[in-house]
């Protein structure tokens, strides 16, 4: 910010995203660099099996959360979920936020019970009352999905970072996986894509998506729970990696190949204009870059960056036809290429 007063001579508004290099889900680390990273430690301390302790979803398939089974049959769910400021407004901020956490447990097909929250605050720099209104944004969508917030953890920082560790519960044997995806089935989409874009636009310029909060604030409770009802096994939620790259993770742990249809996909208002302009997050090109040699597009680079693009608290992908959702797509027996966009 290159002035301290406002022209009415009062203090201008803080904008939270000029305090961090990145903002939501696009600051997440590469995902090549990250499976690099992760190599040596799939299968690392797991003990699969059916019995109590028994893990059912670990690491080896970058689902979105873990799960392991206790006593008297249930999954226990856990999951973690944290980032630097998306939006400016220290409220939305925190609503976003615990809903991108949250929706972890959901994409699993399970229930959140409790969730705690994880904070990074630049104490010197920014003022106790935005981290207050951060987690009262927080604890009101928590609220709203029936889940207590206790306590959490909190460290002095650089950058603003604001998120949750949740735990959830479901039924082991309904678990909505990454590796259960079977070819011949429709891909629905549950949330419309673009929030990457508003969001970096937002970040550079100010101009706030209304649509754009309102999609990263909605719970994808019902989004879950109709999979469920539907009878799908396999999905996801559409996150850091955009669409191709969370498509493809599935496609690779499910022995699968899939075909998108680049014109039943939808965008929030305004994503295309924000494209248009320039505002690609970093992250999306690196999502495109990274799914390009199991890539074959028919169409143009624009719109491989739209459905590349990172999302925060995206909606959920799922492998099956959801009431209300469009349908993108199709899975396909595996072949030479991972994912066909047409």
């Amino acid at each position: 910010m290159t002035s301290t007063t406002a022209p009415d001579g009062s203090a201008p508004p803080i904008r939270l995203t000029q305090y961090a290099a990145g903002g939501g889900c696009a600051c997440k680390i590469p995902a090549g660099r990250l499976e690099s990273m992760l190599a040596g430690l799939v299968g690392a301390g797991a003990r699969p099996g059916d019995g109590a302790g028994g893990l059912i979803v670990g690491l080896d398939d970058g689902d979105d959360a873990a799960a392991v089974r206790i006593e008297g049959g249930a999954a226990v769910i856990s999951t973690t979920d944290f980032f630097t400021p998306v939006v400016d407004d220290a409220y939305d901020w925190g609503r976003i936020a615990a809903a991108n956490a949250l929706s972890d447990v959901y994409a699993m097909g399970g229930r959140p019970i409790l969730a705690i929250n994880v904070v990074a605050w630049p104490v010197d720099v920014l003022p106790d009352e935005l981290l207050a209104e951060v987690l009262r944004g927080g604890l009101d969508v928590a609220t709203q999905a029936g889940c207590p917030v206790a306590g959490g953890h909190s460290i002095t920082g650089p950058e603003p970072v604001y998120g949750m560790a949740v735990t959830g519960i479901g039924d082991p044997d309904r678990l909505l996986r990454n590796d259960a995806a079977e070819p011949g089935l429709p891909i629905s989409l549950t949330k419309p894509l673009g929030v990457g874009l508003l969001n970096n636009r937002h970040k550079a310029t100010g101009e706030r998506s209304q649509a754009a909060i309102d999609s990263m604030t909605t719970l994808n409770r019902d989004a879950g729970a109709a999979a469920l009802a539907a009878g799908a096994r396999a999905a996801t939620d559409v996150t850091g990696f955009g669409l191709l790259g969370h498509l493809s993770k599935m496609c690779r742990a499910s022995g699968v190949s899939a075909v998108v249809d680049h014109a039943t996909v939808p965008y929030l208002p305004g994503a295309r204009e924000a494209l248009r302009d320039g505002f690609v997050p970093g992250g999306s090109r690196r999502n495109l870059d990274w799914v390009r040699p199991h890539l074959r597009a028919d169409v143009g680079e624009d719109e491989l960056l739209l459905l590349a693009d990172a999302q925060t608290s995206g909606g959920l992908l799922v492998v099956g036809e959801v009431p209300g959702a469009p349908v993108v797509g199709e899975t396909r027996p595996a072949g030479e290429t991972r994912i066909v966009v047409r």
